[in-house]
């Protein structure tokens, strides 16, 4: 379970945190009754066996004929599994299983054209993950991606497409029905932020070998604690401290996490919150940061900048200890830690980093998470969503909608000339 660690943000919310759990309780009650898009919320216990041997079977097949996955999606469609794939998966060589590939999520001609080069003499599946099957940058990477499957497997290259889609309607949809694509679906009152536990994110995680089951039940164990009326829920703790802090002119949130592998989950977190919140010109601006290597880009801001900031710091528990070794030169002056484990030099940098910036006027509040493994990560991602979801109740808004996305897609619509 995911543990809220508030104290050394207290004394930056005079009234103390009760009133706002308070809200956070009243938040919650409208999350309960919500009714149009809140499938992901006892999605973990309802998530059937049946589906889960679908996707594994689908996995297998990937596994079997494939050295390649590429995963097409953008936003919700792609950034959690890309966030549990690098927290779970080696971050040097191969464990052996496919290699996931992304695309879809962006408009770079060089990007294609070097993935393309790529994927000429591997032989790949494609994971296409699309509600409608026409957003502008999955549509053209799956267009042109797909374009080389035929070439070079002819009528044999349908059976290497996963369609991740609505189950009735839609233009990948209606392809997939066409061609014979293998087909997933997201449910209707899932979106696509929240999507992850969903087989958006579960196909290409069982495809990289990485047990789904043990994420839907660290999710499943998520949902007994996080959705529990208590004062204690570290869900509504962390929601509340966030929406407290906003009201103290705190802006902006940073994530700080002290693992290299936990870079994705914070873009993952950033759609969830961004999107999630940024409404009605209100909102929590939602960063990132990787340290200790931002401490010596963005430190200086941190420690002396502007006052609008309050930091999240994320701690997983150790899995590696490495020792630091003794030289007799010392001519580094580290033999003062020599001796030392890494993971404890680490942690110790956290705390000491904690003090600098709430001596330094930024709140810092900490969430601890067990061992990373299939379970704790299920576990998390259902640990934000709920947060968010209360957060965003909190602050008046909606959490499931995204109008203000449309704005640039009507321009570029536009200035392309499609009718």
């Amino acid at each position: 379970m995911v543990r809220t660690d508030i104290s050394a943000l207290l004394p930056f919310i005079l009234e103390g945190i009760e009133p706002w759990l308070e809200k956070a309780a009243a938040a919650a009650e409208k999350l309960n009754a919500e009714t149009a898009f809140a499938g992901w919320l006892h999605l973990p216990s309802n998530t059937s066996a049946e589906l889960l041997d679908k996707i594994n079977a689908a996995a297998a097949k990937i596994r079997s004929d494939s050295q390649v996955l590429l995963v097409i999606g953008i936003g919700g469609s792609y950034l959690g599994a890309r966030a549990a794939l690098e927290l779970l998966r080696p971050q040097f060589g191969s464990d052996g299983s496919p290699e996931v590939i992304f695309a879809g999520n962006n408009l770079s001609g060089l990007y294609a054209s070097q993935l393309l080069a790529y994927l000429e003499d591997k032989d790949f599946s494609i994971n296409v993950i699309s509600k409608s099957g026409t957003t502008t940058e999955p549509a053209v990477a799956f267009r042109i991606s797909y374009s080389l499957l035929e070439k070079k497997y002819g009528e044999a290259a349908a059976a290497r497409v996963y369609a991740t889609t609505d189950a009735n309607r839609g233009a990948l949809r209606t392809m997939a029905d066409k061609a014979g694509f293998t087909t997933f679906v997201i449910p209707d009152d899932v979106g696509g932020r929240y999507s992850v536990l969903t087989p958006v994110g579960l196909l290409p995680l069982a495809a990289a070998g990485i047990s789904i089951k043990d994420m839907i039940n660290g999710a499943k164990a998520g949902e007994a604690e996080y959705l529990r009326k208590s004062s204690d829920n570290p869900a509504w703790l962390y929601a509340a401290a966030r929406q407290a802090l906003y009201a103290k002119g705190k802006k902006i949130e940073t994530l700080s996490f002290w693992e290299p592998r936990f870079r994705f989950l914070g873009e993952w977190w950033k759609q969830l919150y961004g999107e999630s919140e940024g409404k009605e010109n209100i909102g929590i601006f939602p960063a990132s940061l990787e340290l200790t290597a931002d401490l010596h880009s963005m430190g200086q801001y941190m420690q002396e900048g502007e006052r609008t900031i309050f930091e999240t710091m994320l701690y997983s528990q150790p899995e590696a200890p490495v020792v630091i070794p003794f030289d007799e030169a010392d001519l580094d002056g580290l033999n003062y830690i020599a001796g030392k484990d890494m993971d404890y030099v680490n942690r110790t940098a956290l705390e000491a980093t904690a003090k600098a910036h709430t001596d330094g006027g930024v709140p810092c509040m900490r969430l601890d998470i067990p061992a990373v493994t299939a379970a704790s990560v299920g576990n998390l991602f259902y640990f934000f969503e709920v947060a968010c979801a209360v957060s965003a109740y909190i602050s008046g808004v909606y959490p499931f909608d995204q109008p203000g996305v449309e704005a640039y897609k009507k321009n570029m619509f536009a200035m392309l000339g499609k009718k």
